[in-house]
């Protein structure tokens, strides 16, 4: 019963607890996610240091190469590598961090930044060490920038948060933008070194431009309203003025073929310009940043709030199961408590109360003293009222059982009054047989006042086991020890077929008096049982032997045997008093050997023979056994005829056995009822 309720409650409890776990997998899985996009967009905010840093880096190696490698310029230069190589530091550590749990994509690209690091040192070799001219400079790093920057466009994949998304492009078109500016901000400050746009700078410059403006429309058209009011506000003021107006100074007098002054008002063409365009350049990577950090902090948002709907879920199904768990140990016990009583009680009602009842109804029959106790389930539910319905169960069941006992009683009285009277008749044969076989002269005639002797005797023996199946002592009682030579002859007398029976007595020993009558009794009903099951024209064997603790008397055959369940079945009863039941009738000499037996402690025990048949083996204790002084001889075993068919007139030799064991038990027999 607990296991079905349990069934009952687990089943959607268990579901319920599935459809939760999948949510806090999800919630967890998704702040998985997110901090591996939290990675990625701090990532990033170094690409974006590096990147910045870097087209300085650049625009400066242009006017240094523009202005003929001078000292002068070559000073600040040298400064920017520092800075640049703090910014790549922090960003080569962070891109080792990147693995491919974070996307194969991202993985490639984090490895690509790593790749290229040591193409910075070779660029800056380059200007320094060789002749390079500013453009292909501009070209080299800028490669190196562009792979930098890819890896903006890394930073949502995997999430499913649109804001972010939109975000993420918004940077991405930012700092291509801004990268953009950065070139115009190195080719026309290397031009307004050299004084005119050498080969190929011109068109690089509008280009430049050209992916400026292009890169803003997409920043604009993806970023938000608060983005774009930050670009508003930032890049903006005097230097961006500024830079546009030198700007298009300088495309004016490129199509006039001149000599390129980009600031009559200035000696410095070069840094007025440098000056004035990295407002805009500085302004824009001032955006980026602000961008950037915009998408760390909705980064680490989003994974807090992914972790923390993960606890939350996993809290509530902890509480779910709390709940159920208590609510299940509250019906269960509610439930399985009575059940248990209700379960407790019967079987001890069924295995010790019931049968502690019936037995002392069969031992008294006083059915005054006797109550039932009703099992302790008071309640008013279908259990109480299974217990009620057993109470009921359990009076009838006494009830019957008087009834039995009562029954029981009245046949036992039966069999007692009728054994009795047909004992009577019986001793009154007997006598009267006894009689006529002291003045019978004819041998023919005394011959069959033998016969009718032995079946007087046989007939006292069915009678007697009236008695023992009814729980009466035996009528007959010896009061001294009789030899156990003489209790075989004695059961031999009281069977049919005794001519069969070969019997071997080698064991010196005295049976006590008052076991006399029950020993040749139970030995009796052997015999028979062994000549009943065997072949007309096989023998019986009798035999005793000596083992520890007493006598073994042997009875063997060679008859049908039993099967081993049968065998089984029939020592179980032999070992235990069987009560008398409807097999009694089919197995009444079972029956009585079984309480002879119990009667004085006597063993008994069916085996198969060998070569077919039973061995029944009866160990009569040393309790029963008194020693006697002459050893006893081997009965030969009688001839097939019998004595009765014998010509001359029977005598009481020790060949004429049986006949001698009649007198035997008529002469020593010291009451008869």
């Amino acid at each position: 019963m607990r296991s079905r309720l349990i069934a009952l409650i687990l089943i959607p409890t268990v579901l319920g607890v599935l459809v939760g776990a999948q949510q806090v997998i999800a919630s967890w899985n998704a702040a998985g996610q997110y901090q591996r996009i939290l990675d990625k967009a701090e990532l990033s905010a170094s690409v974006t240091e590096v990147a910045h840093q870097l087209a300085l880096e650049r625009d400066l190696a242009m006017l240094y190469i523009a202005a003929g490698r001078t000292p002068e310029r070559e000073e600040p230069l040298r400064e920017q590598f520092v800075v640049v190589d703090q910014a790549t530091a922090d960003m080569r550590a962070k891109a080792a961090a990147i693995t491919t749990d974070h996307g194969e994509s991202a993985w490639t690209l984090g490895r690509q930044i790593l790749t290229r690091l040591p193409e910075i040192g070779a660029a800056r070799t380059t200007v320094l060490k060789t002749e390079v001219l500013a453009l292909p400079t501009l070209s080299r790093y800028a490669q190196i920038i562009v792979a930098f920057q890819q890896f903006h466009d890394e930073i949502a994949q995997g999430g499913e948060d649109e804001t972010l998304a939109a975000a993420v492009r918004a940077l991405s078109a930012l700092a291509k933008a801004h990268e953009a500016a950065s070139q115009q901000r190195g080719v026309l400050a290397a031009v307004a070194s050299a004084g005119r746009f050498q080969s190929g700078e011109l068109d690089r410059f509008m280009a430049a431009r050209a992916q400026q403006e292009s890169e803003l429309e997409v920043f604009r058209s993806v970023a938000t309203l608060e983005e774009r009011q930050a670009y508003d506000d930032t890049v903006t003021g005097t230097l961006v003025d500024r830079a546009e107006v030198i700007r298009l100074r300088a495309l004016a007098l490129a199509g006039e073929s001149g000599p390129i002054d980009i600031a009559p008002e200035s000696g410095e063409d070069a840094d007025f310009w440098f000056a004035a365009i990295s407002g805009t350049v500085d302004g824009m990577w001032a955006v980026q940043k602000r961008i950037g950090a915009s998408i760390i902090v909705q980064g680490r948002t989003l994974e807090d709030a992914a972790r923390r709907d993960a606890v939350v879920a996993a809290t509530y199904i902890l509480l779910l199961l709390l709940l159920v768990l208590l609510i299940t140990t509250m019906v269960a016990q509610s439930l399985v408590s009575p059940l248990r009583r209700l379960r407790r009680e019967a079987l001890d009602v069924a295995g010790s109360r019931l049968p502690r009842t019936v037995r002392r109804l069969r031992e008294t029959g006083d059915e005054s003293t006797l109550t039932v106790a009703p099992i302790d389930v008071d309640s008013y539910d279908e259990i109480g009222e299974v217990a009620r319905a057993f109470d009921e169960v359990h009076r009838e069941a006494i009830r019957l059982a008087g009834e039995e006992s009562r029954l029981r009683a009245n046949i036992n009285a039966m069999f007692v009054n009728l054994s009795r009277r047909s004992q009577t008749l019986v001793q009154r044969q007997i006598k009267l047989i006894d009689g006529l076989e002291q003045g019978e002269q004819d041998d023919r005639r005394l011959a069959d006042f033998f016969a009718l002797d032995h079946l007087a005797t046989r007939m006292r023996r069915n009678n007697e086991s009236l008695l023992i199946l009814a729980g009466q002592e035996p009528p007959r009682r010896w009061n001294h020890p009789v030899g156990l030579a003489d209790i075989v002859r004695a059961a031999l007398s009281e069977v049919e077929g005794y001519q069969r029976v070969a019997v071997e007595i080698t064991v010196n020993g005295a049976v006590a008096g008052p076991a006399v009558s029950d020993t040749i009794h139970l030995l009796a009903e052997l015999i028979e049982n062994a000549l009943s099951f065997s072949p007309r024209d096989t023998r019986v064997l009798v035999s005793t032997g000596t083992i520890d603790g007493g006598i073994m008397v042997s009875v063997t055959d060679t008859g049908i045997g039993m099967t081993q369940n049968e065998l089984a079945h029939a020592n179980e009863r032999l070992a235990h008093v069987p009560e008398v039941d409807v097999s009694a009738s089919r197995r009444m000499g079972l029956y009585v050997v079984a309480r002879l037996a119990y009667r004085h402690g006597i063993r008994v025990q069916l085996r198969s023979h060998e070569t077919g048949g039973l061995i029944a083996m009866v160990l009569l204790p040393d309790a029963l056994l008194h020693a006697t002084s002459p050893a006893y001889p081997t009965i030969p075993t009688p001839p097939p005829s019998g004595p009765w068919g014998a010509a001359s007139r029977p005598n009481r030799s020790t060949t004429d056995w049986p006949s001698f064991a009649l007198s035997l038990i008529h002469i020593s027999e010291p009451t008869r009822p």
